[in-house]
C-alpha cells in the first residue's frame, strides 16, 4: 500500500487550495521546482494523476479532491495531536487558588505575589476571608494554599509558620484610655473593644491568648465590625479601643491618628500560618509561593 508523509499531504492539499505550484511554494516557504517534484513523486506512488496541468495553474482530478479532502483530514488530526501533547511535553502556566485571612492578604499578600511573579510562571487566585472560612474553603478542596492569623492552627492540615505577628491594644489620641499610655491584661479584658467578628484570626487569637494569662471571661465589644477598615476607622473614630495587628495600624500609629497603649504584663503574639492538605510537588508554585511569603515576611 503506498504511503504519503505529513508534508506530502500538505503539499497536496495546498496545491488544492491554491491552484499552483508557485502559489504552493510560497505559501510553504519552498521553490515551485520542488512542489512540481512532490506532486509528481505522489502521483507515481499512487498510480494516478492527481492534477491537471496547463499554463494557468494545476486543476486536480476527481482522485486529487478525494485523496485531498483524506490528507487534510490527516493534518487536522496530527495539529490535534501535536497541540495535546504539549500539555504533556511544556510546563504549563501555573494558576494557584489561595485563601487568606484579612491581615495577611491587606498587607502581606501583595508583596508577596509580586516577588512570585518576577520568579515564578504563575497566577494567584486570591480569596479573602477569616481564618475559619480559610480551613473550610481547604477541606472542601476550593483552594490550594491558606494563610490564617489564629493561634488555634487544625491538627489535620500540613502547617508551616510563616512570620509571628503582635496584637497590640490602640485607641483614639483622645479616648481617656490613651492617656493611660498603659494598662494591664486584667484591665483590658474588663474593658469594650471594637472587634471584628467571631471567627477571624484577630479576635479568636486575642481570645485565646487571654485565656492563657488565665483571663476566659471578656467584656462585651462595644461594636463588632466585619473588617480590619472598620475596626481600625472606629477606633480613629473614637468609638471605644482595639486590639488589632501592629502590621494594620502602623501608618496610622505614624499619622497619629491612633495611639499605642502598652499592656504591662503580656504580649500577644501570634503566629501567621500556611495550611495546606497535600503535600506540593517541590519547585511548584505553591511550593514557591510558602518558600517566598517565610523568606520575606518579618519574623
Amino acid at each position: 500500500m503506498p504511503e504519503l508523509d505529513l508534508d506530502a499531504m500538505r503539499i497536496l492539499v495546498t496545491v488544492v487550495e491554491t491552484g499552483s505550484a508557485a502559489a504552493t511554494a510560497a505559501r510553504l516557504h519552498i521553490s515551485p521546482q520542488a512542489v512540481s517534484a512532490r506532486v509528481q513523486r505522489m502521483e507515481g506512488q499512487l498510480e494516478r494523476a492527481l492534477f491537471v496541468r496547463s499554463t494557468t495553474g494545476m486543476q486536480p482530478t476527481e482522485a486529487g479532491v478525494l485523496i485531498a479532502e483524506w490528507a487534510a483530514e490527516v493534518l487536522t488530526a496530527d495539529h490535534t495531536f501535536r497541540d495535546r501533547l504539549s500539555t504533556l511535553t511544556e510546563r504549563p502556566h501555573s494558576r494557584v487558588r489561595v485563601a487568606a485571612s484579612l491581615t495577611i492578604a491587606e498587607h502581606l499578600m501583595p508583596s508577596w505575589v509580586v516577588r512570585l511573579a518576577a520568579e515564578h510562571d504563575a497566577d494567584i487566585d486570591l480569596a479573602v476571608a477569616n481564618s475559619e472560612e480559610v480551613v473550610d474553603r481547604l477541606r472542601d478542596g476550593d483552594i490550594d494554599l491558606g494563610f490564617i492569623e489564629t493561634v488555634d492552627v487544625p491538627h489535620d492540615l500540613h502547617r508551616r509558620t510563616i512570620a509571628r505577628d503582635e496584637l497590640i491594644l490602640v485607641a483614639s489620641p483622645a479616648h481617656p484610655i490613651a492617656q493611660r499610655a498603659s494598662v494591664t491584661l486584667s484591665e483590658l479584658a474588663r474593658t469594650p473593644l471594637v472587634t471584628r467578628e467571631s471567627g477571624s484570626g484577630t479576635r479568636s487569637s486575642f481570645e485565646r491568648l487571654c485565656a492563657e494569662h488565665g483571663y476566659t471571661a471578656l467584656a462585651s465589644p462595644e461594636a463588632v465590625v466585619p473588617t480590619s477598615a472598620g475596626v481600625r476607622a472606629a477606633a480613629i473614630a473614637g468609638v471605644a479601643p482595639a486590639v488589632l495587628s501592629a502590621l494594620a495600624v502602623r501608618d496610622d500609629l505614624a499619622l497619629g491618628r491612633l495611639v499605642h497603649v502598652t499592656i504591662t504584663d503580656a504580649r500577644l503574639v501570634r503566629p501567621l500560618t500556611a495550611v495546606w492538605r497535600q503535600p506540593f510537588a517541590k519547585g511548584s508554585s505553591s511550593d514557591r509561593l510558602l518558600d517566598v511569603a517565610q523568606s520575606t515576611t518579618p519574623r
